[in-house]
């Protein structure tokens, strides 16, 4: 494998962790919404990750042959998918989105959990970036050798 491998590798998971940290942020941003455009209350998503393995041939296993990304080993982001879990209810009758029985439904994020997403999507991002770092520096080095 080539040393400059790890930048494509890197730089995929920089750019996977960047998408689930703007679902975490729209998660965020959605804890306490009642109703969305359809009239349903916001469902929180959730980000799947593909990990594409360097096969034999040269070309990444379970990639898509049209990706950019398949011609590297990495990760990527294959799904974003929604929460089924029901909304909480809230008893509160004089709520104007409230239902016949006098509950309202609000969004299924959970603040603390999306909070532990944010955290460690985060690390995960800044890992990756110290990983290229550490790249470059020991590519560096390798040529400042060769001047000697």
């Amino acid at each position: 494998m080539s040393m400059f491998k790890v930048f494509d590798i890197s730089g995929s998971a920089v750019s996977a962790q960047s998408q689930r940290l703007n679902v975490v942020a729209s998660n965020l941003a959605n804890v306490d919404t009642v109703a969305g455009p359809d009239g349903q209350a916001y469902k929180a998503r959730q980000v799947v990750f593909q990990t594409l393995l360097m096969g034999a041939s040269g070309s990444a296993v379970g990639a898509d042959p049209g990706d950019p990304v398949s011609a590297s080993a990495g990760v990527r982001v294959s799904n974003i998918s929604e929460d089924q879990t029901p909304g909480r209810k809230v008893r509160d009758p004089g709520h104007p989105a409230a239902d016949a029985e006098g509950y309202v439904t609000y969004s299924n994020v959970n603040a603390v959990e999306e909070m532990v997403n944010m955290i460690s999507s985060s690390r995960s991002y800044q890992n990756n970036i110290e990983v290229m770092n550490t790249a470059k520096s020991l590519l560096l080095k390798t040529l400042q050798m060769g001047q000697v």
